[in-house]
């Protein structure tokens, strides 16, 4: 929030705890710049939290460097006049990309990792129930086959889900 909530920008938090969204946008009246717009999604799930950043609104953005080109064109000193636009809209640009470098650092802050919760990096085998590295084509104790034991994804939302899930966590679809 913090990171986000000063200059043309403008942050808020939706929800609680659980599922929350963040809503980061460009201020009501901003004196420079083109508006622009971002939702980064943050939930629970079993085995930590889910993070997911939307789609950047870039019309505002893009109205205000052709604005600023169209400027250009008609008289080379306008562009002056215009640098704080320019400035803010090269940053506004850039907002994708610093909202992650921000859920790194917050990540890398946290102690915690990008990996995979060990329910999804391990592969239980059917038949003698050991554990077996993700990708294994057979087990490596008993040598049956592992291929229906591996992990899937949800063919709505893509979220990685174990066979015996019958609804997705994430999106509430129906897997089977």
């Amino acid at each position: 929030m913090a990171e986000f909530n000063r200059g043309n920008l403008r942050a808020q938090v939706l929800g609680d705890k659980d599922k929350m969204a963040v809503q980061i946008a460009t201020r009501t009246g901003a004196m420079s710049g083109g508006q622009t717009a971002l939702t980064i999604s943050i939930q629970t799930v079993e085995d930590g939290i889910m993070v997911e950043v939307g789609q950047q609104a870039w019309l505002g953005v893009a109205a205000s460097l052709g604005h600023t080109a169209i400027s250009a064109l008609r008289n080379p000193f306008s562009l002056l006049g215009r640098l704080d636009d320019l400035a803010q809209d090269i940053e506004s640009m850039q907002l994708n990309e610093k909202t992650w470098k921000v859920i790194d650092k917050a990540v890398t802050t946290l102690k915690a990792s990008y990996a995979l919760s060990e329910k999804l990096a391990r592969v239980a085998c059917e038949y003698c129930g050991s554990a077996n590295p993700l990708g294994e084509a057979n087990c490596l104790s008993c040598g049956a086959p592992l291929g229906d034991a591996h992990p899937t994804t949800c063919h709505s939302c893509g979220f990685v889900v174990t066979l015996e899930e019958v609804v997705c966590p994430n999106c509430g679809g129906k897997l089977h």
